[in-house]
């Protein structure tokens, strides 16, 4: 993995598998829930990030199971998507600070106009 932030599409899985494993469309839901409705994942585009995931050895399948005779597989955070998501959200937390410092910064206490009334 490199030391570029993560596409965003990255960080919401990672985030979404962070406190328990979970199957495709669970995922779809928490990603939906976890931006409030911004990001909604396609299948197609869920499932090619997945593959990804799994060949970077960010997460791994946790078991397969046949629900109402299919398959399906359930996904869980590995350790090393787990340091990568401790290093985004670290790395995230500084510009955040950095942004809120800057803008206090410039903040200027807002004076009356001459001539206005209290």
């Amino acid at each position: 993995m490199s030391d570029r932030p993560l596409q965003e599409p990255t960080l919401l899985l990672l985030t979404a598998l962070a406190d328990e494993p979970r199957h495709g469309y669970g995922l779809i839901q928490e990603v939906d829930a976890i931006s409030q409705g911004r990001v909604r994942m396609r299948t197609g585009t869920l499932y090619g990030a997945l593959d990804r995931l799994l060949q970077q050895g960010l997460i791994r399948v946790e078991r397969e199971e046949v629900v109402d005779g299919r398959a399906r597989k359930v996904y869980a955070l590995a350790e090393p998507g787990r340091c990568v998501l401790a290093a985004e959200t670290e790395r995230l937390r500084a510009v955040v600070a950095e942004a809120e410092r800057r803008m206090a910064a410039r903040r200027v206490p807002a004076t009356r106009p001459k001539g206005a009334l209290a």
